[in-house]
């Protein structure tokens, strides 16, 4: 008998919570009593970390808290419905923070843009943590942003780093937690695809012209020759034989 397409959406549903509970029993990144931030840019990432952290924290063992910021930066042209942000984060019983910031672009003017602006607006989400009493910021990277972050500092810093699940920040003060590591990207647009996010009204103008694109079509080519590659690379961030390398 053929599975209806509601059974399947909810065997995908559980299959997706429970990944997400894995990561979050194999790194200890959610304690008793924390309260997180998490960055809410209204991209299906933030969106999808938000509802399934926000649903998961009503039934947890654990007691802990989710706040949503979203950091608008007003000389980038993009453009993000923030009435739909505050609904969507009003029906999930979550606090939604909104801030305002204007970059300049000219003081790290050899860096690219997408760098500058994302470390500006992560600079805001630590200091919205640091004001609003959250001890942990809750990011929506993911598998592949880390296997694309690995590449990209091995090929263009000659350093082997990426996006750990889990950094303790100023001392073990505060710490940064990435929910989704181990859900493909492809997971995550599924997910949002069966939770018919809105699309951001204007996309960023410079999303398209990044290392990490450059870093993402690399990959692809790779999965050419072995359809294993991504969670080969994966894997091999937590398997280094130190003994092997110079």
């Amino acid at each position: 008998m053929a599975i209806t397409e509601n059974k399947k959406k909810s065997l995908f549903m559980r299959k997706f919570y429970r990944k997400m509970g894995k990561a979050i029993s194999d790194y200890n990144l959610i304690e008793e009593g924390d309260r997180i931030l998490v960055g809410l840019s209204g991209g299906k990432d933030s969106m999808t970390l938000l509802e399934v952290l926000a649903n998961r924290a009503r039934n947890s063992k654990l007691n802990y808290t989710v706040v949503a910021a979203h950091v608008d930066v007003e000389n980038i042209e993009y453009k993000t419905n923030i009435k739909y942000l505050e609904d969507f984060c009003a029906k999930l019983g979550v606090e939604f923070i909104y801030k305002t910031l204007s970059v300049d672009l000219s003081v790290e003017s050899t860096k690219p843009v997408c760098f500058v602006c994302a470390w500006n607006r992560r600079k805001a989400l630590f200091e919205l943590a640091k004001e609003f009493d959250c001890n942990k910021l809750a990011l929506g990277h993911h598998k592949d942003d880390a296997i694309e972050t690995l590449l990209m500092n091995m090929m263009n810093n000659g350093i082997m780093s990426s996006m750990p699940p889990k950094l303790k920040m100023f001392d073990g003060v505060f710490t940064l937690i990435r929910p989704l590591i181990y859900h493909k990207e492809k997971e995550v647009q599924e997910y949002s695809d069966y939770q018919k996010y809105e699309k951001q009204i204007k996309s960023c103008p410079h999303e398209k012209m990044t290392q990490r694109n450059m870093a993402k079509d690399l990959v692809e080519k790779l999965e050419t020759f072995n359809p294993h590659v991504r969670s080969n690379i994966f894997a091999a961030m937590s398997n280094i034989h130190k003994e092997y390398l110079p």
